[in-house]
């Protein structure tokens, strides 16, 4: 099982936050309809850019990354977050966060 997360070094990640979010909410989705609530949400914040169809394969390969990083589990079709997985990435992603912010601010 994959431990560590990859994150990019441009800025926060909009879509596997997203997915985090949604995925903390103890049910489980298809990729689809949990597809559509990312998405909805990623408008509400303005945060959707490039085509829809991108978005999916973004959103498609983050979950992916997910589930092999033991974050989420995927039964048949459906995926259903993992608590102290979930809470792991959340962890790491702020970690991420804040050297991002540091190092910008060295920058400045």
């Amino acid at each position: 099982m994959k431990t560590a997360f990859n994150f990019s070094r441009r800025g926060p990640d909009y879509v596997a936050e997203e997915l985090v979010s949604v995925l903390s909410e103890r049910t489980s989705f298809e990729f689809k309809p949990l597809f559509l609530l990312v998405l909805a949400n990623l408008r509400a914040r303005n945060a959707a850019s490039g085509g829809e169809d991108m978005l999916r394969l973004r959103a498609y390969e983050k979950l992916q990354g997910l589930v092999l990083a033991g974050a989420v589990a995927k039964t048949g079709k459906e995926y259903k977050g993992v608590a102290a997985g979930l809470a792991r990435y959340t962890a790491a992603a702020a970690e991420a966060t804040a050297r991002l912010v540091v190092r910008r601010a060295a920058l400045a």
